[in-house]
């Protein structure tokens, strides 16, 4: 299937660009930049996401929900990739197994919402890549030219980690290694962005690669099975990720499988479910059986924030703690019984001292959330929770025997 061809399917979540012509033009300026990521990288993810598939390794994943381009900074960065290495570091240690850490982080610019406008009858904000987080109808029309400085900014950041990575200059008590690498992550949302980052590249074995990340996702928001963004991410090399929520059927799970790993390579598909603490007992299970059955081999990984987002009673959008622990050990139990790996955690976090959820060992209450509530879109984790996080999974982790 061509780019074209896939890209003229039905594509949810896609901004009305004023100017058409604009789009066409930043998009020409996109496909002669150099790329935010090599594709030797993204080949060294899939082996590393090949080991996690086969049981011999775990997978972390977290960052901001929304990255913005004023918090391009190597203070805001060096704090998200301190705490996670702080986690793998918890992990490693617990589990004994090697951790292989992704980043949110390097281009999640962009973001679906569940309505046009927001509460104040504005479009809605649809990430920096798209419009301005500003409450102001100037702010909230779509720029193509953010495209632009999403790819510097993705640019910057990605130099930025791999320098924080190289020197473990993330502060004195979170060196680790990364033996088993720190990469890159977003969702494959916008795909004017995405398709002006594709490169086909390879000695011998020419691939398409999407360079704007080494690990892309499809959201619970953009999954048809009838539309581009499934139809884009069947083209690529990339490793893909695929967020299940609780309307996921068995069928489904495996018409996404056999469309998105038609040839059962270990490290090519994650599925990462987000069935909320109520139903996550109830939902996964029988997708777990189904595509196991089906003979392949997929990173089972959970996201336990999406499913278990509130209104709190001070208005502001939250998840508590609990809900979030909750439904990580109800993805282990299931796991567990029935004999597969439970392979990865993905969090929104931040290594800044927030107040977005409420509980954990600081006992954030409804009327704590206002005092440091600084995300772009959704809650996220502080550091203090992401570290008592990964202490739970690692207990979860820990051997028996």
């Amino acid at each position: 299937m061509a780019v074209d061809d896939a890209l003229a399917r039905p594509a949810a979540q896609q901004p009305q660009w004023p100017d058409i012509e604009a789009a066409h033009q930043v998009r020409a300026v996109l496909e002669g930049v150099a790329p935010v990521v090599r594709a030797e990288e993204v080949d060294q993810l899939r082996s590393r996401l090949a080991e996690v598939a086969g049981g011999t390794a775990f997978l972390l994943q977290g960052g901001d929900c929304a990255e913005t381009f004023a918090d391009t900074t190597e203070r805001y960065i060096a704090g998200t990739v301190g705490t996670l290495s702080r986690m793998a570091s918890i992990l490693t240690r617990a589990g004994r197994l090697p951790v292989v850490t992704l980043g949110r982080i390097a281009g999640q610019y962009a973001k679906p919402r569940s309505a046009p406008l927001d509460a104040c009858g504005l479009p809605s904000y649809r990430g920096d890549i798209v419009n301005g987080i500003e409450a102001t109808i100037e702010a909230r029309v779509p720029d193509p030219h953010r495209m632009l400085r999403a790819y510097v900014n993705s640019s910057a950041a990605m130099t930025m980690v791999r320098a924080l990575v190289a020197t473990e200059a993330v502060g004195p008590d979170d060196h680790l290694p990364y033996e088993h690498g720190f990469f890159t992550s977003h969702e494959a949302l916008l795909l004017d962005y995405e398709r002006a980052m594709l490169r086909v590249t390879g000695p011998y074995d020419p691939k398409l690669y999407d360079l704007s990340s080494h690990f892309l996702w499809i959201g619970e928001r953009t999954r048809r099975l009838d539309g581009a963004h499934i139809a884009f991410a069947e083209l690529l090399a990339n490793p893909i990720g695929l967020k299940l929520g609780p309307t996921t059927t068995p069928e489904q799970a495996i018409e996404y499988v056999e469309r998105l790993d038609p040839r059962n390579e270990p490290g090519r598909l994650t599925l990462i479910s987000r069935m909320g603490s109520t139903e996550v007992h109830d939902v996964l299970p029988p997708i777990v059986e189904k595509v196991t059955a089906s003979g392949h081999t997929v990173v089972w990984q959970c996201d336990p924030m999406h499913g278990n987002t509130v209104i709190s009673e001070t208005g502001y959008k939250t998840r508590h703690f609990d809900c979030v622990v909750d439904e990580v050990r109800g993805f282990f139990e299931v796991h567990r019984t029935l004999g597969t790996h439970a392979g990865g955690l993905h969090v929104e976090l931040t290594g800044d001292d927030v107040t977005e959820c409420l509980g954990g060992a600081q006992r954030i209450s409804p009327a704590d959330l206002h005092h440091r509530y600084t995300t772009a879109c959704d809650p996220r984790l502080n550091r203090r929770q992401s570290l008592e996080l990964a202490c739970v999974v690692a207990e979860l982790l820990r051997p028996t025997s």
